[in-house]
């Protein structure tokens, strides 16, 4: 049994090793081929390398203060002591970090950044970001030579939509209407803008790419300023409803204890040194609407102090983990990768 399995063994090995040995030498006898291939691939991986256009990515970094909505600290403090829960409502007003970039992929988000003023110092760029995206983007060779029909094809359309009428909405319609340039430029922009929520720490990360180093890191900075502009009204929004109609009650309140204040000096005034019954009737008349008025406008008053301390309560605060800088580096092509 023994001299069996050596043999078994002595046989498995030399096939092997003449298996290996012939693997080899057809390597070699197409060593050839093999070269050409890999020299076809070579060139034209750097081929296609180097006509993809670069890109340049900016990360933002920053985490919104969870308390900047909750106890309020001691504006709560001082509200709870005039009777006033800043905290009631608070809820209803707030908005998930989740719909961040439902926010920033948005129509209205990404038309509002349409009119953007971006600088290239290196290819002497300043004009708007829709301008830019619509008349600076660079774009692989072959690109053109696929989408040549369809551009084709959109010029012989255009000519056909160049007679239709546009509808547009209403005054005062919330109805967007926009153009298939308007839509291609959007749709691009769109695909330039990630922003991700850390669903455990609530971080949020914000990245824009774009051809330039220089406007990639702007558009950054801009988005992140937008978006916390856009947060921060929508937190705000009744508060600052009830701040407004606040200020317009003090303002009534305010000028009827003046016209209330006016009437009983000059009553005062005009009737000193008069005992008549009469005379103090309409005397403590007037003293007693006075009073009202005052008492009416000093709590108004207050009000409208407590109003203000809760928009600043209601108002977000956002710490910046990481600022926008220019890159220096392109993020893709990944050249080698491609090689």
């Amino acid at each position: 049994m023994d001299n069996t399995d050596n043999l078994h063994k002595d046989t498995d090995t030399s096939e092997t090793e003449i298996d290996l040995v012939e693997l080899i030498s057809k390597f070699w006898r197409k060593r050839w081929f093999i070269a050409k291939v890999c020299g076809i691939g070579f060139v034209a991986g750097v081929i296609i390398a180097l006509s993809i256009p670069k890109e340049y990515t900016t990360t933002v970094i920053l985490a919104p203060d969870g308390s900047s909505s909750g106890s309020g600290g001691n504006l709560g403090a001082l509200a709870s002591m005039a009777g006033i829960n800043l905290q009631q409502g608070a809820s209803s007003s707030e908005i998930s970090p989740e719909l961040y970039p439902d926010i920033a992929s948005s129509t209205p988000f990404l038309t509002g950044l349409f009119d953007v003023k971006v600088k290239d110092r290196k290819n002497d760029i300043d004009t708007l970001l829709y301008n830019y995206l619509y008349d600076y983007q660079k774009a692989a060779w072959w690109s053109y030579v696929f989408g040549l029909p369809w551009k084709i094809l959109g010029l012989l359309s255009s000519a056909e939509e160049e007679s239709e009428e546009v509808v547009q909405g209403s005054e005062g319609s919330k109805i967007i209407t926009l153009s298939k340039e308007q839509t291609s430029i959007l749709e691009s922009l769109k695909s330039r803008i990630t922003i991700s929520v850390d669903k455990k720490t609530g971080v949020i990360t914000l990245t824009v790419q774009m051809q330039s180093p220089e406007i990639s890191a702007t558009i950054a900075d801009v988005v992140t300023s937008y978006l916390q502009e856009y947060v921060i009204s929508y937190r705000t929004e009744k508060a600052r409803q009830d701040l407004a109609f606040t200020k317009k009650l003090y303002e009534e309140s305010k000028a009827a204890y003046d016209t209330a204040q006016q009437a009983y000096t000059t009553y005062i005034d005009k009737n000193q040194g008069i005992i008549l019954a009469s005379y103090r009737t309409t005397q403590e008349k007037l003293q007693n609407e006075m009073a009202l008025t005052y008492s009416i406008y000093n709590q108004i008053a207050q009000q409208l102090q407590l109003a203000k301390v809760k928009v600043q309560d209601m108002t977000p605060v956002y710490t910046i983990i990481q600022p926008s800088v220019v890159p220096l580096n392109a993020s893709s092509p990944r050249k080698i990768l491609i090689l």
